[in-house]
């Protein structure tokens, strides 16, 4: 099996392009541009935060795996092993920015976000329109956003589905990235859980050999009150 470096580097070079139209829709969504100050929960290998960056807003990450922190750090980011504290020092965040955030994360992050400021979970959309955990069997089902922005305290603020496509060039770039996704850890035999991955991805192939898995995300925007 590949080494978490491996991984991470999978994570960074194949997989992660895959949400762009996530946090493209976003960020236009938020209006994100110079001067904003973004934290982002679970940033990876930091594509979210040089797309923030590309708009000129200053973004924070907060990754809990080393090897995808080191990787975002290689690309001179800032980013974070578990969500800061509070600072009267510093400028609170206008936005947070979280995918399937784990519920203590997600508390102990809060508090660093301004007043109005908007907090934006995603996760999976319908579980007919998502490939992967639908069909491929990846990862528990998503959470009920509604209901995390309401014990959060927070203000709804609207809410959106897009469409982010996971094509690859071929079965064996897929299963490298799906894997590095996280959502097939928990097999038994992980050697084995591979090779079903491949076999599951067949008929997902095109006649060139690619492999396109269409699936829809749903995020939520909501106020710190």
């Amino acid at each position: 099996m590949p080494t978490a470096t491996l991984v991470a580097r999978d994570w960074a070079e194949i997989q992660e392009r895959m949400l762009v139209p996530l946090y493209e829709a976003v960020y236009d969504r938020l209006e994100i541009g110079p001067g904003d100050r973004l934290l982002d929960l679970g940033c990876g290998a930091g594509l979210p935060l040089l797309l923030a960056a590309g708009r000129g807003a200053v973004a924070t990450g907060v990754e809990a795996d080393p090897a995808r922190r080191a990787l975002a750090r290689e690309r001179l980011l800032e980013v974070l092993a578990a969500p800061p504290a509070p600072s009267a020092a510093s400028r609170p965040y206008d936005a947070l920015l979280a995918f399937s955030p784990a519920p203590a994360a997600l508390a102990r992050a809060l508090p660093t976000v301004r007043r109005g400021g908007a907090v934006v979970l995603a996760d999976w959309g319908p579980a007919e329109r998502c490939t992967v955990p639908a069909v491929l069997g990846g990862g528990p089902a998503p959470r009920d956003l509604d209901a995390l922005v309401e014990r959060a305290g927070l203000r709804p603020d609207g809410s959106g589905r897009v469409f982010c496509p996971f094509g690859y060039a071929d079965v064996d770039s897929a299963v490298r990235g799906l894997l590095s996704t996280g959502l097939f850890d928990g097999a038994a035999d992980p050697a084995l859980a591979e090779k079903e991955l491949a076999e599951a991805l067949h008929p997902f192939e095109r006649s060139d050999g690619a492999v396109w898995l269409p699936n829809i995300f749903r995020y939520v925007i909501a106020r710190v009150v």
